[in-house]
């Protein structure tokens, strides 16, 4: 016997044949995949550690050929059970394909193609491309797997979440806090993203509102809208703020950028922008007017486990 974690270790009657108990292996032991096994009771989400006796058999669960309309609802029940971490309230089961559209997102944004990120995740590509291409509800050790593959958490794969504020989870029992240097920052700011800029707006209310950005020259520039609240960026010292955070491991950085923030009116320099733009605003709509700051202070912080 040899599995992989997702596999589901069912344990039948002896007399009649008929599974009597399942779950889904979440530990393994030895490299090779025999046992014993940590496995999770799909009838308890309790997991204890299982020496497989002559009544137990493995379903092979995201390897190879797709799973069977019944192995996936197997499958699916050891996971939907589980109470959320860090006590964050339940969510809506993810739509039909949700999972497999972020997966693929999440891949082609890291530039890995399908093969490689099913040798990371290792699974079999077939399965991935059945998982991107078609409705799947994949155990939560192949969504581990995959996050881990992708750079990413399970609650950004799963979608969970999406309408809560980020930091929810709990704060670490020994955090370490360090400022970082002008280059760390230039590095997290990246080429493109979403950021923050905080302005005082039109009505003489101070505003912050996010904008997608590009680094452009070390200048940050985003495209709005002429007389909208961005705009009134135009011409003052404003602030720009940049930001990431771990949900699962409760870590993060950000960064802030402080400068004269000036209107790109030189045709050329905004046909450039335009042209060299990652993609297009979230927000949509017709947005001509190309923002350019220049950092004259940048500093920043991360937060991550001490020693």
């Amino acid at each position: 016997m040899r599995a992989h974690l997702g596999d589901q270790l069912v344990v039948e009657s002896p007399a009649t044949g008929i599974a009597r108990r399942d779950g889904e292996i979440v530990g393994l032991h030895h490299e090779d995949g025999t046992p014993p096994y940590d496995v999770r009771w799909s009838d308890t989400e309790q997991v204890s550690l299982v020496f497989p006796g002559p009544d137990a058999h493995l379903r092979h669960i995201g390897h190879g050929t797709p799973p069977s309309g019944h192995e996936a609802s197997q499958a699916s029940g050891a996971v939907s059970g589980a109470a959320p971490a860090f006590g964050a309230p339940e969510f809506a089961a993810p739509a039909a394909g949700d999972i497999g559209r972020r997966v693929a997102v999440e891949r082609r944004r890291r530039g890995l193609s399908r093969e490689e990120t099913a040798g990371r995740a290792r699974m079999s590509p077939d399965y991935l491309a059945h998982l991107e291409e078609h409705p799947a509800d994949p155990t939560l050790a192949t969504l581990v797997r995959l996050a881990d593959a992708l750079g990413t958490t399970v609650a950004v794969l799963r979608g969970r979440g999406a309408d809560l504020p980020p930091g929810q989870g709990h704060a670490l029992l020994h955090p370490h806090l360090r400022d970082l240097g002008p280059e760390a920052c230039r590095a997290l700011l990246s080429t493109h993203g979403v950021g923050r800029v905080a302005v005082t707006a039109p009505d003489g209310r101070p505003a912050v509102v996010p904008v997608n950005y590009e680094i452009v020259d070390d200048a940050i520039a985003f495209r709005t809208t002429p007389g909208s609240v961005p705009a009134a960026a135009v011409g003052t010292d404003v602030a720009f703020e940049v930001d990431h955070l771990d949900e699962a491991l409760s870590q993060g950085w950000s960064v802030l950028a402080v400068g004269p923030a000036r209107a790109v009116t030189d045709p050329d320099a905004a046909r450039r922008l335009a042209g060299g733009a990652y993609g297009e605003p979230w927000a949509g709509g017709e947005r001509e007017l190309w923002v350019s700051i220049r950092p004259t202070r940048l500093t920043g912080r991360r937060i991550t486990p001490g020693p």
